[in-house]
């Protein structure tokens, strides 16, 4: 993820980390689905070394609205910008959660990796690139851990 790459995690990081708004689109009540990159490559990697072929989804059920992740982002960095509501993009869906049955029937995978544990180790990485995300150019470039 990159701080300026503009999905939802990487913006409410910065913004809290650099004591911004951190802005919610919408009423902040669609939902999204998190998977921490571990469990991610573990599922890939379990899908890969299996026999099975189609489609097998690899991610988290576990539902939390927008501003539930925000919220949380803002807890994890100590940080008292407020939440500020921005218009909803027309295509912004209302819902994701992946259908993840496949994967525990066919790979025995499920994702192990708490929201808020995945969300901590997340800030804890953009926090430590902190002095290097301020510097002009550096925003949007770079690779990170999270």
């Amino acid at each position: 993820m990159r701080p300026g790459d503009g999905r939802a995690i990487p913006t409410f990081i910065r913004q809290a980390l650099a004591g911004e708004p951190v802005t919610v689109t919408g009423s902040g009540q669609q939902t999204r689905s998190l998977c921490y990159v571990d469990d991610t490559i573990d599922g890939i990697l379990a899908l890969t070394a299996s026999p099975h072929s189609g489609p097998v989804n690899i991610g988290s059920d576990h539902e939390m609205t927008v501003l539930q992740i925000a919220t949380l982002i803002l807890g994890i960095t100590g940080s008292a910008s407020p939440v500020r509501f921005i218009p909803l993009p027309a295509d912004d869906p209302s819902r994701r959660r992946p259908d993840i049955s496949r994967a525990r029937d066919l790979l025995g995978w499920q994702p192990a990796v708490k929201p808020e544990e995945g969300l901590q180790r997340t800030v804890s990485w953009f926090a430590s690139q902190h002095v290097r995300l301020s510097q002009p150019g550096l925003t949007d470039g770079g690779s990170g851990g999270a």
